[in-house]
């Protein structure tokens, strides 16, 4: 999301925090929210939907230590009174400058406001983009990569490696990125690698792009053949994605350098991957905790048994103590997701055709249970 987006949004109030809460406390935050509001658990609520959306776009930024800060930052700045003294970085001054910034790094690179340029320029000065406004001529990186994926409810819960295609810019193979057929681009004479050229108009210095070099501060002097000298070529790649374990439905998972190649050997811009899980027929989730139901006999209930119960791995046995309730749920440690337990909980299955022997079996204990006082339905409200 880029940063200007932010303006709009609190992210710590959206996951219920304070903006000083540690890593720690967002992530159990998180977790708490997606847990109580996940679409699995009240399919169909809109305003649950909605509010698990907000908690997990807030915690893809501040639940990364190098977006917090960013986005810290960002607040910080607007709440002193938008950019600064006069609206800008140390006060806006007739000579153009204010610190490192100019007049020229408002309205855009090219000396006029768009959407894409003007304070979106500003703002990339502040968020890692070049320090120094002047260099935000030149391109830094290559375009980030969005996909999705969609992975078994098992393959969630326990983390999967899975090969990915992705279609865009990667370097070219020829001259390694570097636009140059020898490797070797020339810096700009023009800019004297910079990227900008400065001239003063009246009371106001400006700078603009280096028309020499677009802005790049280097000149390819011999272009490679196969990429004319961009250092890039359009081709379909495959990579290799690791998701870690315990990924729930629609967190994005980051993967830094991923994205399309940067420009004559500029760093890659990073891949997000947008996971989706299948629903699981035997299994459902609360936060790392696993939740299966179990059908079990009357007698495994009334007299306590050993029943065979299924997990992500092999199958456990699992303890039923006699008088068990029938609903009653029975907790196996650490057989959950990552550090979680399983939770297994035991339902009734009433038979729907006994043989001869069998009912006149149950005849005699339905028997022996009235002689012996028993009565389901004392305690029962209705019976009142």
């Amino acid at each position: 999301m880029a940063e200007r987006e932010w303006a709009e949004k609190n992210y710590y109030a959206d996951l219920g925090v304070s903006s000083s809460a540690s890593q720690e406390d967002i992530k159990k935050a998180y977790r708490k929210i997606a847990r109580e509001n996940h679409p699995d658990k009240k399919p169909g609520d809109k305003v649950a939907e909605e509010r698990f959306k907000k908690a997990a776009e807030a915690y893809d930024v501040v639940g990364d230590e190098a977006k917090r800060k960013e986005y810290d930052d960002f607040r910080a700045m607007l709440g002193s009174g938008g950019l600064g003294g006069s609206g800008f970085p140390g006060g806006f001054r007739s000579s153009g400058t204010a610190g490192n910034f100019q007049a020229s790094d408002f309205f855009g690179q090219g000396g006029g406001y768009s959407p894409e340029g003007g304070l979106g320029d500003i703002f990339g000065s502040f968020f890692g983009r070049g320090g120094n406004p002047r260099q935000s001529a030149r391109p830094t990186r290559g375009a980030d990569v969005e996909t999705d994926i969609t992975l078994d409810f098992r393959e969630a819960a326990k983390g999967a490696t899975l090969p990915l295609q992705l279609s865009g810019e990667a370097p070219c193979n020829t001259c390694h990125g570097s636009g140059s057929k020898s490797g070797h681009p020339t810096t700009c004479q023009a800019c004297q690698g910079t990227g900008f050229t400065s001239e003063q108009r009246g009371a106001f210095g400006l700078s603009a792009p280096c028309s020499v070099c677009g802005g790049t501060g280097e000149i390819i002097e011999d272009p490679c053949p196969t990429c004319q000298g961009s250092g890039t070529v359009h081709r379909t790649r495959s990579i290799t994605v690791r998701i870690p374990a315990g990924v729930i439905d629609g967190q994005k998972v980051r993967l830094a350098g991923q994205g399309e190649a940067g420009p004559n050997g500029k760093p890659s811009g990073d891949l997000f991957v947008t996971v989706h899980v299948r629903p699981d027929p035997v299994f459902t989730r609360s936060g790392d905790d696993l939740e299966v139901t179990v059908p079990v006999s009357f007698a495994e209930l009334a007299l306590g048994d050993t029943i065979t119960v299924p997990t992500l791995d092999s199958p456990v046995r699992v303890k039923v103590p006699a008088g068990t309730r029938d609903g009653r749920t029975l907790r196996v440690r650490g057989r959950g997701i990552k550090n979680g337990d399983l939770r297994v909980k035991v339902q009734v299955k009433v038979p729907t055709n006994l043989d001869a022997a069998a009912t006149s079996a149950l005849r005699t204990y339905a028997q022996a249970e009235r002689e012996s006082g028993f009565n389901p339905r004392t305690d029962w409200e209705g019976a009142k």
